[in-house]
């Protein structure tokens, strides 16, 4: 009789219904050519695979209001960890996004710390650098690709120690200005597509660093000129069915609430303190990807990756 119960138990299970009180998520879903499954929390109970959902959501808001990021840094590893493969991952962060920037642009222009004309450019530029990097992600190595992103982390995180932006100061706009902000964006755009990462994570210490902007403006800026390639990836990603809709409206949904939070923080710390948190925050960032680079590196590999 045992042996018939955990039979049924498991039948249950995979068609999401409820078993000893307890409701699991059901996999229905192919997995994503095995690169990972394209059903989130699969075998999990019902109510832990959310709780962590509004767990991620709450990390990634106020980590988006605090430093001017999108959150896709925290929400795909998360994702992934969850089950979903590592392109649904990063599609349905890119669907989280949205809400996340709408109310972390808002904050920060209540104490107009947003240029607007900044913002205009650098999302043309993301949207056309994005589509660069789409197309040469099938044509370079991905193992030169990493440690490109891991050196550039390198050169951003020692700008940051280097570098304190002032609270005051604003992007002085002339027409040299506006064609060098456009550019950035392209080549923002173009690693974001390369890497599958956020842009905020270079855009906010290139405004600051590069063009003077305050840490304020520079992250609220970031948040802004995010928010139209976000909606034209999560678009794009939508018909390829990519996108785990209420999954990533859960966590974007959370992030939504909790940003303004992040957004008051970072206006209650010294530019200096927050330059340093940024820094721990990249630090974090830099060590997740040389793990990344030194995994698909030949001889690395072998010699520090076990088996």
């Amino acid at each position: 009789m045992s042996d018939v119960s955990e039979a049924m138990n498991e039948k249950n299970v995979m068609n999401n219904e409820t078993v000893n009180g307890v409701t699991f998520v059901k996999s229905d879903k192919p997995a994503d050519n095995g690169e990972g499954s394209a059903t989130l929390g699969e075998g999990r109970p019902a109510s832990h695979v959310w709780m962590m959902l509004v767990g991620v959501g709450i990390l990634s808001g106020f980590l988006s209001g605090l430093f001017g990021i999108g959150g896709g840094t925290v929400i795909v590893p998360a994702l992934v960890f969850l089950g979903l493969s590592q392109r649904h991952a990063a599609a349905t962060s890119l669907a989280a996004i949205i809400p996340t920037s709408i109310t972390g642009v808002i904050s920060y222009a209540t104490g107009n710390d947003v240029d607007w004309i900044a913002a205009l450019l650098l999302a043309c530029g993301l949207v056309v650098g994005s589509q660069i990097g789409s197309w040469l992600l099938a044509r370079l190595p991905e193992v030169v690709l990493r440690w490109v992103f891991v050196v550039f982390l390198v050169f951003v995180i020692t700008s940051q120690i280097v570098f304190t932006p002032s609270r005051d100061h604003t992007i002085h706009m002339t027409v040299v200005t506006g064609v060098l902000l456009a550019l950035l964006g392209v080549g923002i755009g173009t690693l974001a597509g390369l890497l599958g990462i956020g842009g905020g994570a270079v855009m906010v210490p290139a405004l600051s660093v590069l063009f003077g902007a305050s840490d304020l403006i520079a992250r609220g800026t970031s948040l802004l000129a995010m928010f139209p390639s976000s909606i034209a990836g999560t678009i794009a990603n939508t018909k390829r069915k990519l996108v785990h809709l209420r999954n990533g409206l859960t966590i974007g949904i959370t992030a939504a609430i909790i940003a303004p939070l992040g957004t008051l923080a970072a206006g209650a710390v010294s530019p200096r303190m927050g330059a340093n948190l940024f820094a721990l925050y990249l630090c974090v960032l830099l060590v997740r990807s040389l793990w990344t680079a030194v995994k698909i590196t030949p001889g690395l590999r072998e010699r520090f990756v076990r088996k």
